[in-house]
């Protein structure tokens, strides 16, 4: 697209006063740079993103109150993980993390195997023991 193209659609960006890098073609017929405040196709996508990502949070947070898994899935939720990943971090096999999913088996998980997930959500062990119905 040309740069005097460049979409300066209303989005995100504004709230932070940010300005997304793109490439654009000048005057010549060169490729240089421009700085567009938004694009509203792409405002679309990323908000409904967003908005499944909070979504799965919500019905992971709704599974640990209703004691259908463990916080862990909802902490790995809220990092934006999965269980390869999550896995790779404690350094554990995934088919272990998903075990630890079970709120019977998580209960009586060490200390020591708790403080490797609480490290990696960057919390403590009581904040990863407990998920409070208003969060």
């Amino acid at each position: 697209m040309k740069k005097h193209d460049v979409p300066q659609d209303k989005s995100n960006l504004e709230s932070t006063k940010s300005k997304e890098l793109c490439y654009a073609v000048n005057e010549k017929g060169e490729y240089t740079t421009a700085h567009s405040s938004g694009w509203e196709p792409k405002t679309i996508a990323l908000d409904n993103a967003i908005a499944e990502v909070n979504a799965r949070i919500e019905n992971a947070r709704q599974n640990v109150i209703n004691n259908k898994t463990s916080p862990l899935e909802y902490f790995m939720e809220v990092h934006k993980m999965d269980v390869p990943i999550l896995a790779s971090y404690v350094g554990m096999w995934q088919w272990r993390v998903k075990r630890h999913f079970k709120p019977k088996v998580f209960a009586k998980l060490s200390n020591k195997i708790l403080q490797k997930y609480a490290d990696v959500f960057e919390i403590t062990i009581t904040e990863l023991k407990e998920i409070k119905h208003g969060d």
